[in-house]
């Protein structure tokens, strides 16, 4: 069997089942972020600080924020696997996509555990 070096998860099976976990996760958080706006009408900063100063919270945005990254890295891989059949294109554009992703991921751990 031949394993595919730029996949995140092992196999189609496992892409498919790491896209639908993140979707969960980011769909709850979504949820959550909603019904929190709804039931605190009026948000200021100490509003803010005090929703995410709370351990439960801070893990729940970095697992979102994980979603999103295993998410992004999985759509993107597929997308440019069909339309771009220039290996080197899509190794570039592919290595953008990460540094980008990666960017995110480690500004909004600075940014959350720095509350």
């Amino acid at each position: 069997m031949v394993n595919v070096a730029s996949t995140f998860g092992r196999s189609g099976p496992h892409d498919f089942i790491l896209l639908r976990a993140s979707a969960l996760v980011m769909a709850a958080y979504a949820i959550f972020m909603a019904v929190w706006f709804v039931c605190n009408p009026v948000v200021d900063y100490s509003t803010w600080v005090g929703l995410y100063s709370h351990l439960g919270m801070k893990i729940f945005t970095l697992l979102t924020l994980t979603g999103v990254l295993i998410h992004g890295w999985i759509g993107i891989w597929q997308v440019l696997t069909d339309y771009i059949k220039c290996s080197r294109l899509r190794g570039l554009i592919q290595y953008v996509f990460v540094l980008a992703l990666g960017v995110y991921w480690f500004t909004g751990l600075f940014v959350l555990w720095g509350v």
